[in-house]
């Protein structure tokens, strides 16, 4: 076996993250569904940028979200998203080496420009996103280190990237380089219309053995199950997949195994004002966790609290430092 040199490789949408704080009638008035995220196309994100008033712009992506924190947890980890090159992406590179994580992904020469997310933030912190995906979809094949993700405990992808069909094959090879190398495949679902797009596929993922851990909200659980019930999508996924790590918002987390199940508290937070990331950086700490084989509590409780740090601004990256947090958290990365 190759040796272990990353905690995770995060593989997913390279995209600049525009954010704006919005009131409700401003989602009702573009007739966009709050807590969503839609693909846009360039004429659509020139329109929607000219109304969103002032904005603050911060690299971003759901897995770039997740490999900037697990850097900043002390874990070592490793990027593969797809940039042009231009200014965004000469940026987006920059940020991404700047956590310290690997990021060696060849930039796209000559062709559409560097993805970009306007976030629309309503005064109750959920965040509503419109997404250009720009150079993201040329991620392919080729761009898949095959000695990166043999030396990485985790490879964990977005669902987000299940949309363009060469980033499909790029996961589905990494993947099998990673069984190949006796390491571990992580899929997040990333969003309930992105579980209603691909249900099948994503099923089908868990249950022949490609994914063996699964990153879901309440929501999007519910949405895979096709149930209104969590706990009938509870008992489905114990079967289905070998590890389950499931968010609860304000109530928690759990970790569900074919063996247990263990439920945690939510970290208490003085202001929730960006629920942007949480997700992602809860699966740092629940990543970073089980690559030092930390127990399914422990990993459950490392994943909330940096969860909690990143819903306290805007912007979906730590801005203290991960390590310190969990250190007076009581635990040694």
């Amino acid at each position: 076996m190759t040796s272990q040199t990353f905690d995770a490789l995060c593989i997913g949408n390279a995209i600049c993250d525009v954010f704006a704080h919005v009131e409700e009638d401003f989602l009702a008035r573009e007739s966009l569904v709050k807590g969503s995220m839609r693909l846009i196309d360039t004429e659509e994100a020139v329109r929607l940028y000219e109304k969103m008033g002032q904005t603050t712009r911060i690299s971003g992506g759901s897995a770039g979200n997740t490999a900037a924190a697990v850097a900043s947890l002390g874990g070592k980890t490793a990027y593969f998203g797809k940039v042009a090159k231009d200014d965004l992406g000469d940026a987006y590179r920059h940020d991404m080496r700047g956590t310290g994580v690997h990021f060696e992904t060849p930039a796209l020469i000559d062709g559409v420009p560097t993805a970009r997310s306007m976030i629309l933030i309503t005064p109750d912190g959920e965040r509503t996103m419109n997404t250009y995906l720009g150079a993201c979809i040329e991620l392919s094949e080729n761009d898949v280190d095959p000695q990166v993700v043999a030396a990485s405990a985790f490879t964990y992808m977005e669902g987000y990237l299940w949309d363009p069909p060469a980033a499909k094959r790029a996961f589905l090879k990494a993947a099998e380089i990673a069984h190949g190398a006796g390491r571990k495949v992580s899929l997040t679902l990333s969003d309930s219309f992105c579980v209603d797009r691909y249900r099948s596929e994503f099923l089908t993922m868990m249950r022949d053995g490609t994914i063996d851990l699964l990153f879901a909200n309440e929501h999007e659980l519910r949405a895979l199950y096709e149930t209104a019930d969590v706990d009938t999508a509870i008992a489905a996924v114990r079967e289905d997949c070998a590890l389950t790590a499931l968010t609860l918002g304000a109530e928690g987390a759990m970790a569900i195994s074919r063996e247990k199940t263990v439920r945690v508290p939510a970290q208490k937070v003085d202001e929730i004002v960006d629920l942007t990331g949480a997700g992602d950086l809860f699966a740092a700490g629940f990543l970073v966790a089980q690559s030092r084989d930390y127990d399914l509590s422990m990993s459950a409780e490392l994943g909330c609290l940096c969860a909690a740090e990143v819903i306290g601004h805007v912007g979906a990256r730590p801005e203290r430092a991960l390590r310190q947090i969990a250190a007076e958290g009581g635990f040694s990365i």
